[in-house]
């Protein structure tokens, strides 16, 4: 019995979407678990998201952190960790790294 990697890559997606919608209804007291990393991500309009810790040691994450230093250094606008790629870029990327976890 193998285990289905798309079916799996689209339950993480899900999840992810999920936790966006009840943690945007947190944004004003700017919640986040423990484990957790609050980041901005967004070419121009930038949406708030908050993924597990276990994320920043691999290495395509740590790729999109350098990117984001590269753009905007250690001066980020909208007062977090910005990641300048659009949306869907991250969300595959973390629905990826998270079922894996």
């Amino acid at each position: 019995m193998g285990i289905n990697l798309q079916s799996m890559i689209v339950q993480a997606k899900q999840i992810l979407k999920l936790q966006s919608r009840l943690l945007s209804r947190n944004l004003s007291s700017n919640v986040v678990p423990k484990g957790h990393l609050a980041v901005y991500v967004g070419e121009s309009q930038r949406k708030r998201f908050v993924v597990p810790v276990s994320v920043l040691n691999h290495p395509s994450f740590q790729d999109l952190l350098r990117q984001s230093e590269e753009e905007f250094g250690f001066h980020h606008p909208m007062g977090g960790l910005t990641i300048p790629c659009n949306e869907q870029t991250f969300l595959d990327l973390t629905s990826q790294l998270t079922s894996v976890s």
